[in-house]
């Protein structure tokens, strides 16, 4: 009788070996999982210095002797949290300013009420962010302080630098959108054909949850299964399983946007393109960028689905200054704040960029 052609004594032997491993990862897993888990997020310590409403004012306690005289205001999206600034232990961006000899503080947004509704983009930059900025110039004796905003914030704050130059020192925008009119990114494609005013009257403010939906839906494969399967794949790895939880709890905590703020930043932004063109109205003046003459750091990424190159790179060519620089970083939306090598680049870069342009102007 003939041999068999396959050694089925070595592949039992094979399949043994891996179901051994198999049920070891599976104990190690089953440690993780019902053991402590450390998943705090933002855990740098702070104080809240000011309260409007339901905004307010965090400066972290330093960690270190101040480097520079101006402080930084850094100002985050209307959509999700700040919290993504301070995500995790080693990758933290509000560490990495505060390592660096930046005095920060930090806006929270907090979590808009039916009573919010109504207000509007004019409230929040003329406002809430102007009334910061005044706390903070009393506190410290300056005419200027430098103003960072990120994403939807960082359009907040170039519009509040164009409509308050002479508060602004020195303006930083990270993956902020100016330019809406651009095919890059199935987001502004959607914007442009959404019946804003329809959401609006339906639900008041707009779902922190929707708009979470939405976004998962820009790269479903990517964002609702890929990143799961990931996880199985490195269960049995407690700081994978922490730093994966420690996203999800970002990603999942969804504040409302106010009604009226989405409406308008929809309507003007996204389907009207008035900000780039200087055409937008924000409490009754015409937003100039060319008032912008204050220098101007412009970060975003090469693979951002959200807010991609094309939607940041026309900003330092619209402005008043002299002194305005792009950085074009080799990542996607968040990845600029918590991959490990831009961690390495970024705030390190924007530390240099501020002593280098740091002389002092008291009031």
């Amino acid at each position: 009788m003939d041999q068999p052609k396959i050694p089925v004594d070595i592949l039992l032997a094979h399949l043994a070996k891996d179901s051994e491993k198999a049920q070891a990862r599976f104990r190690k897993a089953a440690d993780v999982l019902l053991g402590p888990l450390d998943t705090a997020i933002a855990t740098t310590p702070c104080e809240v210095v000011y309260e409007e409403d339901r905004v307010k004012l965090k400066r972290y306690v330093p960690v270190r002797e101040r480097e520079l005289n101006t402080p930084l205001l850094v100002v985050y999206a209307l959509i999700n949290r700040e919290t993504m600034l301070d995500l995790q232990p080693g990758r933290s961006i509000v560490r990495s300013l505060l390592e660096n000899g930046i005095d920060l503080y930090m806006v929270d947004w907090g979590y808009p009420t039916r009573k919010d509704r109504f207000l509007t983009i004019d409230d929040h930059v003329n406002g809430y962010m102007d009334n910061v900025v005044d706390f903070i110039r009393r506190r410290h004796k300056l005419r200027k302080i430098n103003l960072m905003g990120i994403c939807m914030g960082g359009t907040f704050s170039v519009i509040y630098a164009a409509l308050h130059p002479k508060k602004i020192k020195n303006l930083i925008t990270t993956v902020t959108p100016t330019h809406f009119n651009t095919n890059q990114g199935l987001l502004h494609t959607w914007m442009r054909a959404m019946g804003v005013d329809r959401l609006v009257e339906t639900f008041g403010n707009m779902p922190g949850d929707l708009l979470n939906f939405l976004f998962l839906l820009l790269n479903p494969a990517r964002l609702m299964i890929d990143k799961y399967i990931g996880l199985l794949e490195q269960i049995d790895n407690k700081e994978f399983v922490e730093n994966f939880i420690r996203m999800e709890k970002w990603i999942f905590d969804s504040p409302d946007v106010p009604g009226e703020t989405f409406r308008q930043f929809i309507t003007d932004c996204y389907q009207k393109n008035l900000l780039i063109q200087n055409r937008m109205e924000v409490g009754g003046r015409r937003v100039d960028l060319g008032q912008i003459t204050m220098p101007v750091l412009n970060f975003f990424g090469k693979f951002d689905h959200l807010v991609p190159p094309e939607a940041c790179n026309r900003l330092t060519r619209a402005v008043g200054s002299t002194d305005a620089e792009d950085i074009c970083l080799d990542t996607g939306h968040i990845g600029i704040y918590v991959s490990s090598k831009c961690q390495r680049e970024f705030a390190p870069k924007i530390a240099a960029w501020l002593k280098q342009r740091d002389q002092p102007e008291t009031t």
